[in-house]
């Protein structure tokens, strides 16, 4: 998955999930790892940092 899907699906998860998104990526990364779709995890694992990333940014 490119950067820009990446932070479009951060907000979106963000805007859908307010401070719960984070947790949201990481239960769907696992849920990808448990299947064996290694591919999927690590882009569920991308979106978890850029939702931290931007969860910081609107804490500032």
């Amino acid at each position: 998955m490119d950067a820009i899907k990446i932070t479009e699906y951060a907000q979106a998860l963000y805007r859908a999930h307010g401070d719960r998104a984070e947790a949201e990526a990481a239960r769907k990364a696992r849920g990808c790892e448990e299947k064996g779709d290694a591919a999927q995890a690590e882009d569920w694992r991308a979106v978890q940092a850029a939702v931290r990333s931007q969860r910081g940014a609107l804490q500032k």
